[in-house]
């Protein structure tokens, strides 16, 4: 089994982490896979190189085992960000692993950034151990404060099969050639799939420990951060409010999910499912962002955990 990072030419946030990985000691060519795509290799790591959006080639890990005999475990793609606000970032985000798509589109709608409506591709499970191996690289690497380290909320695609994650700077075009961001997004891929010393970080060990499945918030998830940053603390995917689309035309005295229409409960449960998957034998709780819903919406939400039999957990269940 093999972990697949995937980089694009026609993005420097990505080529740049790419380039700065390369150029660790280790590396090999590796067997060509299509048309205008390379590869390397370094132990179990394969580092896959193509020239359109990043979001645009789907199934890579499964073309990769067709083209190489090799079977994927995982893939990690570097991407820019971008944001409003313009402020320097480092982030990781579930799709899936992996990847992930946008589980609260309708059947009939396009994702406008890739991906397969009404979806949750498997999250890896090393969301939350790179999110604080981030902040430690990016500390001693003097990033911090300039440059904030956050969790996204689960959007867009490729498609994958695989448990995805996306490592990505961010928020302008000064932020995404940084060469200092750069070498920092490569240390955490370094350390992080034990390419330094064999010791790889966040690798899931069926230990029953219990998984944060995020409900609610906004892109940030601050409240769900919170809790993440934490040593120890294990997390699948992060549902913001806009991938939970509720219809209802009282919005009063909500005492089942039925009563509140739209993508909302299909969100929850391929997200919920996903995450199962991500950590065979881990107990996946449901942790809600009360503040970022109304009344009504709480009431369903919490309705539709119970009825799934989802356990609702409260910031010290995780610790």
């Amino acid at each position: 089994m093999v972990v697949l990072v995937v980089a694009t030419t026609s993005d420097p946030a990505s080529i740049g982490p790419a380039a700065a990985f390369l150029a660790m000691p280790g590396w090999s060519p590796g067997p060509p896979i299509a048309e205008a795509m390379e590869s390397f290799t370094n132990g179990n790591v394969r580092l896959l190189k193509h020239e359109r959006s990043i979001v645009a080639e789907d199934d890579l890990d499964q073309r990769w085992q067709e083209a190489t005999g090799e079977s994927v475990s995982e893939v990690i793609f570097l991407s820019k960000h971008t944001a409003v606000s313009k402020r320097p970032a480092l982030t990781v985000h579930p799709i899936g692993p992996f990847f992930f798509r946008v589980p609260h589109l309708k059947e009939d709608e396009t994702p406008p950034q890739g991906g397969t409506p009404g979806w949750a591709a498997i999250p890896s499970p090393r969301i939350g151990p790179w999110l604080r191996l981030m902040q430690k690289i990016a500390v001693e690497q003097g990033l911090v404060p300039e440059f904030e380290v956050t969790l996204e909320a689960t959007h867009h695609g490729p498609v994958t099969s695989t448990p995805t994650m996306f490592v990505e700077i961010g928020s302008t075009e000064d932020h995404w050639g940084r060469q200092d961001a750069a070498q920092a997004i490569a240390l955490v891929l370094w350390k992080g799939l034990g390419l330094e010393d064999g010791n790889a970080v966040g690798t899931w060990q069926r230990n029953c420990e219990k998984v944060l499945l995020g409900i609610g918030g906004g892109h940030y998830v601050p409240r769900h951060m919170d809790i993440v940053i934490k040593d120890g603390v294990w997390v699948g995917h992060l549902l913001s409010g806009y991938s939970l689309p509720m219809d209802m035309s009282s919005q009063v005295n909500v005492k089942s999910s039925e009563e509140v229409a739209g993508m909302w409960k299909h969100s929850i449960k391929v997200s919920y499912e996903a995450t199962k998957a991500a950590f065979p034998g881990g107990e996946v709780i449901a942790h809600l962002d009360h503040k970022s819903f109304k009344g009504w919406q709480k009431n369903a939400v919490t309705c539709f955990l119970q009825e799934q039999n989802i356990r609702i957990g409260k910031p010290s269940d995780f610790l």
